[in-house]
This record gives C-alpha cells, structure tokens and sequence, in this order.
C-alpha cells in the first residue's frame, strides 16, 4: 500500500472515530452541543436572602455568581423585569468551625468557613422551577493564627466562588 493511500485511510479512520463518539443527545453519551438549555437568553440574579449571623456573603456571593454567568454561559444578565430566568435563593447557614489549636495558647490554628444555600432558578414565562436544590454547601479553610494570620473575608471569597461554580454548574441541561 502507497504512502498516499495510508494516509487516506488513516484520516477516514479517525474521521469516522469521531463521528461515531459523538452523540446529539447528550444522553447517548459523548455531545458536541451546548451544555446549558438554548431556550432562554438572559438571567436575573438577585441578592440571595441570608438567614445566618454572618453578614456579607451575600454580597460576595451575587458577585461572584454574576462574574461566573457572564463568563461561563451563554446568557445575559438582565434585570428581574426583561430576564427570561431568575436565580434566587437563601444562605441558610454559615459557619466556622475549628479545625486545630494551638497547644500553647489554645488559639484557633486553623479554622473552616462552611456555607450552606437554597437556591432555585425559575423560568419567568411560565413560572415553573428549571433547577431547584437544597443544602448545597461549600467550605473554605483558613489559618488565622501567626503567622499567616489570614483574615475571614479570605475564606467568605473562596466560598463565593466554590458556591457560584456549584450554582452554574446546576444550571446546565441534564445528561
């Protein structure tokens, strides 16, 4: 067999590989399609309520699940009246928890920020919930104690972030 015709065949081949890999329907296994439902355009995220004594997380938590839309989907976001979608939710708990002491002092050595939400995202045509879950929690480890002495606001950040990944990731079309 000429060199040509091994290349040829080597292409088919992978050509075919590929085509058989790939399913339309997610489903059916591997989908070169978009992940997130094509029938809404736009998101409307609002400040989720929070029932803990830790004030702020919302805040930061609408920040980072804006910045996680606009940059990981294919939505807009909009205000409550033009949206096709709204997100909203409550921060049920928020916590610390002490991982480690020190021997001497007894002070925290190391200390856990866990936060705990409801959220739901609804289409706004109909009214019918798309995504609704419950007890989603995220944490994020601190240190601080010398000589770090990492301030909490460090752990409420990265537990922002971990919770709008989680959000968005939710908002995906189910396989």
């Amino acid at each position: 067999m000429s060199m040509r015709a091994m290349r040829w065949l080597a292409m088919g081949l992978c050509l075919g590989a590929a085509l058989i890999s790939c399913a339309s329907n997610p489903r059916d296994g591997y989908a070169a399609t978009n992940l997130y439902p094509k029938q809404f355009q736009s998101v409307a995220a609002t400040i989720f309520r929070n029932r803990s004594y830790i004030r702020g997380i919302e805040k930061n938590l609408l920040e980072a699940l804006t910045k996680e839309i606009e940059s990981g989907t294919p939505y807009a976001l909009a205000n409550e009246v033009s949206a096709d979608t709204l997100l909203k939710g409550t921060i049920t708990d928020a916590r610390l928890l002490e991982l480690s002491k020190d021997p001497t002092t007894g002070l925290a050595n190391e200390m856990m920020f866990e936060v705990t939400i409801d959220f739901e995202w609804i289409d706004m045509r109909t009214g019918k919930k798309i995504v609704a879950q419950n007890g989603v929690k995220a944490s994020a480890l601190f240190v601080p104690s010398a000589p770090a002495r990492e301030p909490i606001e460090l752990a409420q950040f990265a537990v922002a972030e971990e919770m709008a990944r989680d959000i968005v990731a939710a908002m995906q079309t189910e396989w």
